[in-house]
């Protein structure tokens, strides 16, 4: 099926994930929002959440989309069942592929999951991985400041540096081999992240895995595009797109010629 794939977030973080996608499915088409101008979500409650998530949603699936990726780990704690419930179209989201991949790769059964702080609120990774891990122990950490970081391409310096540290300093005091970037923006700080914890500890990003079930459910639904189809992509913000054009392709490393406003309400 030659139509879009939409994937979502609520700003750059998304582009993360999209990176893996074209790479894992090079033939598929999307469309890209990122609702950068009510960014962040990650200090919002469940209730302010929904109706943000929904509006998007139903924005893309107007756009004809066969199936909705939400690239964001907030919005899939906070509405993935409301989606679910309200769209017949496969919907994916990046928590349980995130978890089922720190679950079986941890050795010492200590994790840890950095992400925003609804996320971490909400127990939605500590919950999945427990779940499939009995025995593990998870430690999650919000790190609130990391999304307007890359919200404005800050991606290194020493405020960041100082903020990373402050953030991931509980990490001595535990015996984690396994890090979870919950958080889809967080893979555009790896850099300092890993300057931080050091070599040891292994960095999860669950793009990886959730690019894998896609697959397999576009696979299972026959949704994948034809060997012959040429892959199409749009890219739309809520905030201003000339912004979202340059800081958007530094961060994916594809050009952009176009982005498209799509004004969201407050």
């Amino acid at each position: 099926m030659r139509r879009p794939v939409g994937i979502f977030d609520s700003g750059f973080g998304g582009l993360t994930v999209v990176r893996r996608f074209f790479a894992l499915l090079p033939r598929e088409s999307i469309i890209y929002f990122g609702d950068n101008a009510r960014v962040p979500y990650g200090s919002r409650t469940q209730e302010e959440i929904q109706p943000l998530v929904l509006e998007v949603a139903q924005y893309l699936v107007g756009q004809g989309v066969k199936a909705l990726l939400l690239a964001c780990n907030t919005a899939t704690a906070a509405a993935l069942r409301v989606l679910r419930e309200k769209f017949s179209l496969p919907i994916i989201g990046i928590i349980e592929p995130g978890s089922k991949a720190a679950a079986r790769l941890s050795r010492s059964g200590e994790i840890a999951v950095v992400a925003t702080e609804y996320t971490i609120a909400s127990g939605s990774y500590q919950n999945t991985i427990k779940e499939l891990r009995p025995r593990a122990r998870v430690y999650g950490q919000a790190c609130p400041l990391f999304v307007p970081f890359v919200e404005r391409g800050q991606l290194n310096g020493r405020e960041l540096e100082a903020a990373a540290e402050e953030y991931l300093s509980f990490l001595a005091h535990t015996k984690v081999d396994t890090l979870v970037l919950g958080c889809t923006h967080y893979p555009h700080l790896i850099g300092i992240i890993r300057r931080v914890i050091g070599p040891d500890i292994r960095i999860i990003d669950p793009a990886e895995a959730t690019i894998r079930e896609i697959k397999l459910v576009l696979e299972q639904d026959g949704l994948l595009a034809p060997a012959d189809a040429l892959a199409q992509h749009r890219f739309c913000t809520s905030g201003d797109p000339e912004h979202f054009r340059r800081l958007g392709q530094q961060l994916l490393g594809f050009p952009m010629e176009q982005v498209e406003q799509v004004p969201m309400g407050d």
